[in-house]
Parts: C-alpha cells; structure tokens; sequence
C-alpha cells in the first residue's frame, strides 16, 4: 500500500514562497497521479492541482493558477507544490493524495497523506 508523505511546511510570511514535497513509499508511486488538497480552519477540503503519472497533465484550482506549481520527479518518488506570492487566505494544511484517475474531487483519490500546515502571516 502506498504511503505518503508531506514535508515542507511552515510559517511564513505573506508575498513569501514555500515549496511542499510528497514523498512517496514506493515505486507505485508512479504510476499514480498525484494532487495536492488543503483545509482551512473551519472550511472544507479543496482542490489545488493535480498531475498525471507521467507529469503529461496537469490542472489548477482557476483561482490558484499563476502562484502555485505543481511537479514530481518519478525517479525520486516525489511531488512538489511551488507556491509563490502567498496570502493570508492560503493558510491551511495541504495534503497530497495518490489516485489512479486523478481530478479534482478527493473521493477518486486512494492514498493520502498526513498533511504539513502552511500558516501565512501579514
């Protein structure tokens, strides 16, 4: 069973930059696509991006697109999240999640990590 995890979070501050990865557990990794979620406090769970197996494809949250960079590198079993110019309204946990279809709903996605908090201070 793949396992996942998220390092790179932290606190920072707003107009900073911070960069996620997602470590996976195994070679599985990747021949699963792979997408960031995140969760604010007292909000539901929503979609960042997503990239295929290959990295061919890839899709943003409309909102998000232009600040945040999504990649992997299938030889490392690792996915990073890039994200630049941050807002107060970024802070919340971010997860990534491991699904065969991909997408951006969070019930196609079968693996999960345990999430790394991003707080974005003025």
């Amino acid at each position: 069973q793949l396992q996942l995890v998220e390092s790179g979070g932290g606190l920072v501050q707003a107009g900073d930059s911070l960069r996620l990865s997602c470590a996976g557990s195994d070679r599985t990794f990747s021949t699963y696509a792979i997408a960031w979620f995140r969760q604010a406090p007292g909000k539901e769970r929503e979609f960042v991006a997503d990239i295929s197996d290959s990295g061919g494809k890839i899709y943003y949250a409309d909102s998000l697109k232009g600040r945040f960079t999504i990649s992997r590198d299938n030889a490392k079993n690792t996915g990073h999240l890039q994200m630049s110019n941050l807002k107060l309204e970024d802070t919340a946990a971010y997860y990534c999640a491991a699904s065969r279809a991909g997408g951006s709903s969070e019930w196609s996605y079968d693996y999960w990590g345990q999430g790394t908090q991003v707080t974005v201070s003025s």
